[in-house]
């Protein structure tokens, strides 16, 4: 299969090492030139490092970059029959891409977004033909990470979803099929792991270093929320909570932490800054958590709680079935359990009822519970 892949960040030079590898024609385009020179030196890098490992062979990288050819132009993407976008999150951007991709790809091409946060219908809706316009949404780092969400947009042709579906698993990828709602699953489920840690430590609870502890020792999460918001990235993290906050016509379930978009101001968006929430320059100690076992407990019930009940209603509107649902959250964001079963086992009865508490203290409608949520046993 020939596969174009436009943009070579570390998304887009991911996804197209994952086709390479699986014996596609990949082409990559980038606006700036110098980024996909920089990004395939980059890539053999990766793939030398993976031979000395001996995860593969020598012969095999030979083949990975032979089949890696440099777009300079749209117009080098004709032959190409699906296309997928990873460029910056900006729906004007994208949308212009698409508009003059579609002067020189075939009839059959299928065009796709790695979007995770923009609607698909919205960004397919400007096309000649939106049928054959789908999102394919990978999780970063594509190579490693085996979920991909596969959402097809209200105008996409009925049978392309499960064609995309197909193929990601003949890529070794986990797909899901999701509904095109404003974060899709993951980012949509995951919004309260970052806002209620947030939140915590907005009001003065708890430390950062004591949320991340407590949903670790806990939860057996491998990372706490500020740990994996400075892997992401500060600003990345608030931008797409932004987007859905926003795309949510504002619901305060979803709705932004100041403090996060202060760190942003401030430019402390984590690792790639080399501070964060924590500090990540050379010779600098993590601070210790001040151990409490009682507060721990109320930490990890809180966001869990909030967690869950996410799922719930994911489940209750169709955003996906059952098993994508818990499929999703443990393949995209390396959840320890699925959520759904996890509120069996700690028992839907006290979510509810930790809900309704928080409820009652705040009166906020970020509390609000899933009308499912009740009738779950």
């Amino acid at each position: 299969m020939n596969v174009g892949i436009i943009g070579a960040g570390t998304m887009g030079i991911g996804i197209a090492q994952v086709a390479a590898t699986n014996g596609c024609k990949v082409w990559v385009y980038d606006a700036n030139a110098k980024q996909v020179e920089t990004a395939t030196v980059g890539l053999e890098k990766t793939l030398t490092k993976l031979v000395d490992k001996q995860k593969i062979s020598a012969e095999k990288m030979t083949e990975i970059l032979a089949n890696i050819s440099i777009a300079t132009e749209l117009k080098d993407f004709k032959d190409c029959e699906l296309i997928i976008e990873a460029i910056i999150e900006n729906k004007e951007i994208k949308t212009k891409v698409f508009t003059e991709l579609e002067n020189y790809v075939s009839e059959s091409c299928v065009l796709s977004s790695n979007t995770s946060s923009i609607s698909i219908t919205s960004l397919g809706a400007e096309l000649k033909k939106p049928e054959r316009f789908i999102g394919i949404h990978f999780f970063n780092p594509a190579p490693l990470m085996p979920l991909v969400e596969v959402i097809p947009s209200l105008l996409t042709e009925k049978t392309l979803a499960e064609k995309i579906y197909n193929l990601m698993k003949e890529w070794g990828k986990t797909p899901v099929i999701a509904k095109d709602i404003p974060g899709f699953i993951v980012n949509r489920i995951a919004r309260p792991y970052y806002g209620e840690g947030l939140r915590i430590v907005e009001e003065n609870i708890a430390t950062p270093e004591q949320v991340d502890e407590a949903m670790k020792t806990l939860g057996n999460f491998k990372m706490g929320p500020f740990e994996l918001m400075d892997l992401i990235g500060v600003d990345v993290n608030f931008a797409v909570t932004t987007t859905v906050y926003k795309d949510y016509f504002y619901d305060p379930k979803y709705k932004p932490s100041l403090l996060q978009q202060r760190m942003s101001e401030a430019k402390l968006h984590g690792r790639k800054t080399g501070k964060g929430f924590y500090d990540y320059s050379e010779g600098a100690e993590k601070p210790v958590a001040q151990k409490d076992e009682a507060l721990y407990q109320q930490i990890f019930l809180r966001i869990i709680s909030m967690l869950i009940n996410e799922a719930v209603e994911a489940k209750r509107l169709g955003v996906a079935n059952d098993e994508d649902i818990e499929l999703a959250m443990q393949k995209g964001v390396n959840y320890p359990k699925g959520l759904l079963s996890w509120g069996k086992e700690i028992g839907y009865a006290k979510i509810s009822e930790t809900l309704q508490n928080l409820y009652e203290e705040y009166h906020e409608e970020r509390y609000r519970q899933s009308p499912l949520l009740r009738k779950m046993n």
